[in-house]
C-alpha cells in the first residue's frame, strides 16, 4: 500500500497557494465523515488540506474556500452573517461565494484546487478516490463494480443520515426517531452480513474499496450511541447495537478488523478504544 501525505492545516489558504493537493476539506474536527477521505488519500498517495475546528469554534470562522477564524470585530461588521439551520445553533458566518459552491450551506464543505464546490461526505471521498485512482484504484474495477460501490454508498448515506438525526437527539428522544433508527440499523447491517457471508472478505469485488472504508468510519461514529446508555435506559430504551457482535458478526468483525490496521488507525486513533475494551478486544 502507499502511504501518501494528509497534510491539515488551520491557517488562512489562497488560491496561490503552491499546493500538490487534490482537495481542499474544510469541516468540523474531528468528523468520521472527514476521516473517509483522508483514510482514502493516505492509501492513495494524494494530499488533502484540511481546515477546520471543534464544533463550538466554528461559529467563530468564516465559512469559505478560505476558511479562517474570525475575531469579533470581524463578525460585527461582517456582510456574511447568517441564521444557522442545521447542526448548528445561532449566527454562522459564510460567503456568498461559498453558498454558490455549496447551495446546501453544510459541512465538510470540499473545494477542488480551482474552488468548485463538492458536498457529502460520500461525494469527497469519490473525488478523492478518483484523483489517486492512478496510485491505487479504490472505486472497482470496472464500471460495473464502481456501480456496485455507489450502490453500498448510498445505503451509507441513508443509515448515516438516520444516525446524525438519532445522535443528536439522544437526551430527548422521540418513540419514532429510536424506531426509525433500530429499522434502519437492522437494514443496513443485514445488507453488509449478507454481502460478507459471500466469503470474498471485502464488500466488493474481493478488494478494499471506498464502500469498506465509508462503512468503517459511519458505522464506528453510530456506535457513539454506546456512551449514552444511561439516557436511553433513563427514557425506557436500549442500546440498539447491544447485541450486534451476536447478530451481525461478520460485519462487526469486518468494521474492527479494518478499524486496526495502520491505514485505518493513523486516521481514528483511539476512536474506537472504548469499544474495544468493551469487547474485550484491547
Amino acid at each position: 500500500m502507499m502511504s501518501g501525505k494528509i497534510a491539515e492545516r488551520r491557517s488562512t489558504l489562497s488560491n496561490d497557494d503552491n499546493s500538490n493537493s487534490v482537495l481542499r476539506i474544510f469541516s468540523y474536527l474531528p468528523n468520521p465523515r472527514v476521516w473517509k477521505s483522508l483514510i482514502t488519500a493516505g492509501l492513495c498517495g494524494v494530499e488533502i488540506e484540511l481546515l477546520g475546528d471543534k464544533p463550538s469554534n466554528l461559529p467563530h470562522w468564516l465559512w469559505d474556500f478560505d476558511a479562517r477564524p474570525l475575531s469579533e470585530s470581524d463578525k460585527a461588521d461582517s456582510p456574511y452573517a447568517r441564521q444557522s439551520r442545521r447542526g448548528f445553533s445561532g449566527e454562522l458566518y459564510k460567503t456568498d461565494q461559498f453558498l454558490q459552491e455549496h447551495p446546501f450551506g453544510t459541512v465538510p464543505a470540499g473545494f477542488s484546487p480551482s474552488g468548485l464546490g463538492i458536498f457529502e461526505s460520500n461525494s469527497i471521498l469519490r473525488a478523492v478516490a478518483r484523483a489517486g485512482s492512478s496510485n491505487l484504484n479504490l472505486y472497482g474495477k470496472d464500471d460495473y463494480h464502481a456501480s456496485r460501490v455507489d450502490s453500498f454508498l448510498d445505503a451509507n448515506l441513508v443509515f448515516s443520515r438516520e444516525a446524525q438525526v438519532y445522535l443528536l437527539g439522544m437526551n430527548e428522544l422521540t418513540l419514532e426517531t429510536y424506531n426509525r433508527m433500530q429499522a434502519a440499523y437492522e437494514f443496513y447491517l443485514s445488507g453488509i452480513e449478507n454481502c460478507l457471508q459471500q466469503g470474498d472478505g471485502y464488500l466488493v469485488g474481493g478488494e478494499l474499496s471506498i464502500a469498506d472504508i465509508s462503512y468503517v468510519c459511519d458505522f464506528a461514529q453510530f456506535l457513539r450511541e454506546g456512551h449514552n446508555v444511561e439516557s436511553l435506559h433513563n427514557q425506557g430504551l436500549d442500546l440498539i447495537s447491544k447485541n450486534g457482535p451476536e447478530e451481525y458478526p461478520l460485519a462487526y468483525e469486518h468494521m474492527l478488523e479494518l478499524s486496526s490496521t495502520e491505514a485505518f488507525s493513523s486516521v481514528m486513533g483511539t476512536y474506537l478504544n472504548w469499544y474495544k475494551k468493551k469487547l474485550g478486544l484491547d
